[in-house]
């Protein structure tokens, strides 16, 4: 149990709140940003039920790996690579957010407003969902920043396929507000999340 306490554990679980405080504070605070404090709510920190099961069994792997096999986390370069995954996760991400500013919303839009238009500039120009890209990056890097193994597998599956579901639902209204224009965006840019057209 000495190891729950030593240096790895302290280092890597330190990190890994770290980051999930980052990201969810600043969602949160650029929602606000671009959206104002009256038009956001708490689901703007993007923390669903299935978001916090994974995340605790995730904790729990590694507090069973860490007394059991400590070794397991001693792998450095995994751990830094995935540190280097969440933060080019999180900068593809808040790029994203960034650049469609007011355009950028946590939920899909199924009806066209006036502030909505075709991002397909910056970070759009290099993937047509660097949103969804960069938190699929993020979200797998906590994982392997933590050497667990089996978690780095399961969040891999699932983000994939709720992005490889997603992607094409928003895809069928974008080309219903924009057309040919989205259509030929489309063509040209992939979508930034592995194997999903």
């Amino acid at each position: 149990m000495t190891e729950l306490f030593g240096y790895t554990a302290c280092r890597q679980l330190s990190q890994l709140f770290a980051s999930i405080i980052f990201f969810h504070g600043s969602e949160y605070i650029l929602a606000v940003t671009f959206h104002g404090r009256s038009n956001v709510t708490l689901s703007s920190l993007l923390i669903s039920k299935n978001y916090l099961i994974a995340m605790v069994f995730s904790l729990l792997e590694y507090l069973v790996e860490v007394t059991f096999f400590p070794g397991l986390k001693e792998l450095w370069w995994v751990s830094n690579f995935g540190l280097v995954m969440i933060l080019v996760g999180e900068i593809i991400r808040k790029l994203a957010v960034i650049t469609a500013g007011r355009a950028f919303t946590h939920l899909i839009r199924i009806y066209h407003t006036d502030e909505h238009r075709l991002i397909t500039h910056g970070i759009y120009a290099i993937v047509r969902h660097p949103g969804y890209s960069g938190f699929f990056i993020w979200s797998v890097g906590t994982q392997v920043m933590l050497c667990n193994p089996l978690s780095t597998l399961g969040f891999t599956v699932v983000v994939w396929n709720f992005f490889a579901r997603r992607i094409p639902y928003e895809e069928f209204f974008l080309r219903q507000f924009f057309g040919q224009e989205h259509e030929e965006y489309e063509r040209r840019v992939p979508s930034g999340v592995p194997f999903v057209k």
